[in-house]
């Protein structure tokens, strides 16, 4: 079944959704991060700071290798996989906070999110970038920034406010954690459009044709 939505193709709407689904995940538990490290774990305002330390070093400095890998293997299977294996990682991360009751926890789990984002982050936007329809590059960029992250993030953030005085913060990562998981189920609808990896010709380059849906 086509879908017609803005007349975008498919795989450019596919990523809207599935990051649209991430950025509501991700928006229903970072608010009430700090809170949680605090309150509940009982850590030093300081730690905080650390954590999300922590998943930025081991996210920015592992991607850089893993997007220069991915570069260099042609086609987007090896993108594909590498998506979905991060994304599982992550996933077993954000359902980990639910269970997580020391501080080293929490530094634990943020470092293993790094590790799964950084095989999320630069195939996800290499896929994203090689199916901008021409001439619909910046329109296509701009849908993504106001719907994907845009709307996903003022309904996650309204969503938490609501779920943790409902159900208090712990919570909040099983529902993460499972919208995650629903994201990761929308991205499997890529795998049709995706280009198979395809050897170098010796001496050459390899020129493949943009798949148009």
């Amino acid at each position: 079944m086509k879908l017609n939505f803005l007349k975008l193709n498919q795989v450019i709407l596919v990523i809207i959704f599935a990051q649209f689904v991430f950025t509501v995940a991700a928006n229903l538990s970072v608010p009430f991060f700090a809170l949680f490290v605090v309150q509940d774990i009982g850590a030093a305002a300081a730690a905080v700071g650390f954590a999300s330390a922590i998943y930025w070093v081991v996210k920015s400095v592992l991607q850089l290798p893993l997007a220069r890998w991915i570069d260099k293997n042609h086609g987007e299977i090896d993108d594909y996989y590498s998506l979905l294996i991060g994304l599982t990682v992550t996933i077993t991360g954000l359902f980990l906070f639910y269970f997580a009751r020391e501080l080293w926890h929490i530094f634990a789990i943020q470092a293993l999110i790094g590790v799964g984002d950084a095989f999320v982050v630069p195939p996800l936007y290499a896929i994203f970038s090689r199916h901008l329809d021409h001439d619909s590059e910046g329109f296509e960029w701009a849908v993504q920034s106001s719907f994907s992250v845009g709307a996903g993030s003022a309904l996650g953030g309204t969503l938490s406010g609501l779920l943790v005085a409902t159900l208090g913060i712990r919570p909040l990562f099983l529902i993460n954690g499972t919208l995650m998981l629903v994201g990761l189920v929308i991205l499997l609808f890529l795998k049709p459009y995706i280009r198979p990896k395809v050897p170098t010709p010796v001496g050459g380059r390899v020129f493949l044709e943009q798949k148009r849906v």
